[in-house]
Formats: structure tokens, C-alpha cells, sequence
């Protein structure tokens, strides 16, 4: 496979990561890939009332699209658990 080929393949997978568990980062907090900034972050940001916009402010190193992101996959994740969530909460 030529070269700049693997390059766009890496890109795109690095694109695509968007949280970074690893026991060396922040002792295995996850956090937003290519950052230090752990997601508990901006779901702390969210429930005080601050916006994304405050929260990409004040950790210039996380992207929008790794916010909407992040936002799309706990949306996805109660979704696909409404059973469980149901069950828990009748």
C-alpha cells in the first residue's frame, strides 16, 4: 500500500477517536483523545449550565466535533439501554 495512502487511513482513525483511556494519561481517566482533558469535564460544564462554547474556551485542546461527538455516543448509549434504564427507575 502506497504511503500517503496509510497516512489518509491513519488520519481518518485518528479523526475518528474521540475518548483515550490509557493508565499513563491522567491515571486511566478517560479523556478526550490528543488531550489531558478528561470528559467528566464537560458533562460538569453542561449540568452547571455553561455551554460548549465555554467549555471549547476554556480547554482550547478539545475539538467541537469530539464534543458533539462524545454527545452523540451517550445519547446512542441510553438509547440502545432504555430496557435497563426502564427496569432501573420503575
Amino acid at each position: 500500500m502506497p504511503l500517503f495512502v496509510l497516512l489518509i487511513v491513519n488520519i481518518t482513525a485518528m479523526q475518528q477517536r474521540v475518548i483515550n483511556i490509557d493508565k499513563e494519561i491522567m491515571g486511566g481517566t478517560p479523556v478526550f483523545f490528543g488531550t489531558r482533558v478528561p470528559i467528566k469535564n464537560l458533562f460538569d460544564y453542561l449540568e452547571t449550565g455553561d455551554s460548549i462554547e465555554t467549555f471549547l474556551e476554556d480547554f482550547e485542546g478539545v475539538k467541537r466535533e469530539q464534543v458533539i461527538k462524545i454527545l452523540e455516543m451517550s445519547k446512542n448509549l441510553i438509547e440502545s439501554s432504555s430496557n435497563i434504564l426502564n427496569e432501573n427507575f420503575a
